[in-house]
């Protein structure tokens, strides 16, 4: 909101002859009216740096760029990779780096082939979960395969006087801090009471990190830099990597000079290469299998290196230090003074910086672990989530905000993804007997889907490329994006109009079994017409007719049918249901657990013609006040503030937002932490920074008024600028 334009308009429209740019000099309005609503960035992002002062597993800290990210302990280096295990583990992983263990049984989808009956009276094959003969071996090969790899752990070895290698409890005195402004994670310790000073960067441009280590321990040959490169795992959630295999890959020391080394990897069919570069002199060793020394030479008491990590061998080595701390500096300089912003420092809500301190946070982690050229994991490029694949029910999650940030080019570097998928995705439309493409759920950069239980009947993916498409073309309505989106915005659309089942006892279109809703406790074949499902439904069957429109092409009928008649909302006693088939939804707590998906129908997605505004306040008081909210998700909070926010509740938006449960948890290095098996959550992270966009910028057809989702009560005085209406 830019008062100095409110300011002129109201004078031009009083009459005054006085020019305009005369008469803000005069008034004094040009230069202070502008600097009162100019958000002063720098000072934003830089009181909410993080700082570190002891061995915490939860808190470690990461560098990166949305292709690659790297993770510390408090050494600055991974030094101590299993002390952070349990916690926030120390990852080193990029979008390329996956490998799969050899499918010796040459396991494919119908091994795993479980056929439902519709309602409609077909036989549908889903590729489900088995746990007995080789169909129990189909499923472990096909959900574990490809796994994300962790590409190697680059740490120090810190000996102390004595000639033992320093354990965590010998080192003291921690004082680590992270820039946000300048991507610098800035490492102080003492060892036997001698300092040690890491200064890291990670490249915006490579997938490279650089180092400066300063101690009297170099000059001692007391610290030396170790590289150790384990084998894939095919863990479900973990640090991605498996030491108890070294025979099953091999490390070798080439290209060796006197500044530089090559450490080339081959693990079954993966390859790639760790390019070791550094200043002054020094000396690189195999220790062991898969274990390297990088020892300074004595004499100098700073050490500087590079690690690049590439899937091939390249003659252009890594950028030196200063090159990498430049590049760092500007890029993130440049992502922080683009896009939105928002400053909530003049509130006096007690919650405010706290608020401030998760979206500046959330900022910094969603563009180093989310911002790439594939859908994210839940766990970013920090750890292994189910095997390090990702959620295609989460892209939404992870992507939307960076659209109402004022940062669409970081949800598009994902969305390229869906061509290169889309035919995998025809495959199982095709095999299961639907028109289009049916989205997948968990998958990997190939594009293979996963077997699952519940994966495999989940559909509420599928409006999501119509959703991205139309919030790309609403930043930018050109020819090109709809030239560019038309085939995945057309194929979606196909298969949502030929999966919904027609009655010819209502005349309505249903979803109905198998499905399985986002709520996912709900039985596959027990479960009829949920709710956000239905309002999804006809938002993406709708905006695919407006694709068309703006294509000059003819209106799809069918779509239009199905839209048109698809069944209402299941409601009861003024409710809406989650689910049609479990009218005692709301006096059985076995339903009252997991995502409380009935109010997304009116917070994610525009449906206020589907959607009774009343019962759905009715539905939002009924859940906040008796759902089971321990069972819910980082993700979830978001969600309920975004539905309060269109019912004209911003009091319980902001509510939502600090609901007082565990998964609602925001650490110090800004990471939606969730429970022990899951520490990190991004759709949480993402899911905050779109909510807190459109409580501030407000939703099409929404009030015409500023911050229209925070309350109007003395209590927040916020100042936002380069956020964008959500749909």
């Amino acid at each position: 909101m830019n008062i100095t334009s409110k300011k002129i308009v109201f004078f031009i429209k009083l009459g005054f002859l006085i020019p305009v740019l005369s008469m803000c000099f005069i008034l004094g309005l040009w230069n202070t009216a502008g600097a009162q609503e100019s958000i002063d960035r720098h000072a934003l992002v830089n009181r909410h740096n993080v700082e570190i002062t002891e061995f915490d597993s939860l808190n470690s800290l990461s560098v990166g760029n949305g292709e690659f990210a790297f993770t510390v302990g408090a050494t600055g280096l991974q030094s101590f990779p299993e002390f952070y295990e349990n916690g926030m583990s120390l990852g080193t992983q990029s979008q390329w780096g996956w490998h799969s263990f050899p499918n010796t049984g040459n396991y494919t989808m119908e091994d795993v082939a479980e056929y439902y009956t519709t309602d409609d009276g077909r036989e549908v094959p889903y590729a489900t979960q088995h746990d007995t003969g080789r169909a129990a071996e189909a499923t472990h090969w096909l959900r574990t395969n490809p796994q994300r790899l962790h590409l190697g752990i680059v740490g120090l070895v810190l000996l102390k006087e004595n000639g033992e290698e320093a354990a965590i409890s010998d080192i003291k005195n921690v004082d680590q801090k992270l820039n946000l402004w300048t991507g610098k994670i800035h490492s102080r310790y003492t060892v036997d009471g001698e300092p040690v000073e890491v200064e890291l960067y990670g490249h915006q441009d490579r997938d490279q990190i650089s180092v400066r280590i300063h101690s009297p321990l170099i000059e001692e040959e007391r610290l030396k830099v170790k590289f150790r490169f384990p084998y894939g795992s095919d863990c479900h959630v973990c640090p991605g990597y498996d030491w108890s295999k070294p025979e099953k890959h091999e490390t070798l020391l080439t290209n060796k000079s006197e500044n530089r080394v090559f450490l080339q990897r081959k693990l079954d069919t993966t390859s790639y290469v760790t390019d070791v570069s550094w200043e002054a002199k020094a000396q690189i060793n195999e220790e062991e299998k898969h274990l390297f020394h990088l020892t300074p030479d004595a004499g100098e008491d700073t050490f500087v290196f590079s690690v690049l990590f590439r899937q091939e061998k390249f003659e252009e080595a890594p950028d030196g230090f200063e090159a990498t701390r430049q590049n760092s500096q500007q890029q993130w300089e440049k992502f922080w003074s683009e896009g939105g912003a928002i400053d909530f420092s003049g509130s006096t809500d007690p919650r405010a910086n706290e608020l401030e301190r998760r979206v500046v946070l959330s900022q910094y982690l969603t563009k180093i672990q989310t911002s790439g050229s594939l859908p994210p994991q839940e766990t970013g490029l920090t750890m292994n989530s189910w095997y390090g694949k990702f959620h295609l029910e989460m892209h939404w999650w992870h992507g939307v905000h960076y659209s109402l940030w004022d940062r669409t080019h970081l949800l598009e570097n994902s969305l390229d993804w869906y061509s290169k998928a889309m035919s995998g995705a025809r495959k199982t439309a095709q095999w299961q007997g639907y028109e289009g493409v049916r989205w997948q759920k968990m998958t990997g950069p190939g594009g293979r889907k996963s077997p699952s239980g519940v994966g495999e009947v989940l559909v509420w993916q599928q409006p999501h490329p119509i959703y991205f498409a139309e919030e790309i073309y609403r930043q930018n309505p050109t020819q090109k994006v709809l030239d560019e989106y038309k085939e995945r915005v057309f194929e979606t659309a196909e298969f949502m109009a030929s999966f919904a089942t027609y009655d010819s006892t209502d005349g309505h279109y249903h979803l109905t079994r198998p499905i399985k809703p986002a709520q996912e406790l709900f039985e596959t074949m027990n479960t009829k017409n949920p709710p956000f499902e239905l309002a999804y439904w006809h938002y993406g069957l709708s905006v695919a007719q407006k694709w068309k429109e703006r294509l000059d092409l003819p209106i799809n009928k069918k779509w239009q049918e199905v839209a048109n008649n698809l069944a209402p909302l299941p409601k009861k006693d003024n409710l809406y249901l989650p689910n049609a088939l479990t009218p005692d939804a709301y006096t059985n707590d076995k339903y009252r657990h997991d995502h409380p998906m009935v109010v997304g129908a009116y917070g994610l997605i525009p449906s206020a013609e589907l959607v009774d505004e009343q019962i759905m306040k009715n539905t939002f008081n009924e859940i906040e006040n008796h759902w089971i909210w321990e069972s819910t998700w980082g993700w979830d909070y978001p969600m309920m503030a975004m539905a309060a926010a269109r019912l004209n509740m911003p009091e319980k938006a902001v509510d939502a937002l600090f609901m007082d449960v565990q998964k609602n948890t925001y650490l110090k290095n800004g990471h939606n932490y969730q429970d022990e098996r899951l520490r990190l959550y991004l759709p949480g992270n993402g899911g905050l920074l779109t909510a807190v966009a459109m409580m501030a910028a407000g939703w099409e057809d929404g009030p015409d008024i500023d911050t229209p989702g925070f309350p109007d009560n003395g209590k927040w005085d916020i100042k936002w600028e380069g956020l964008r209406k959500m749909q």
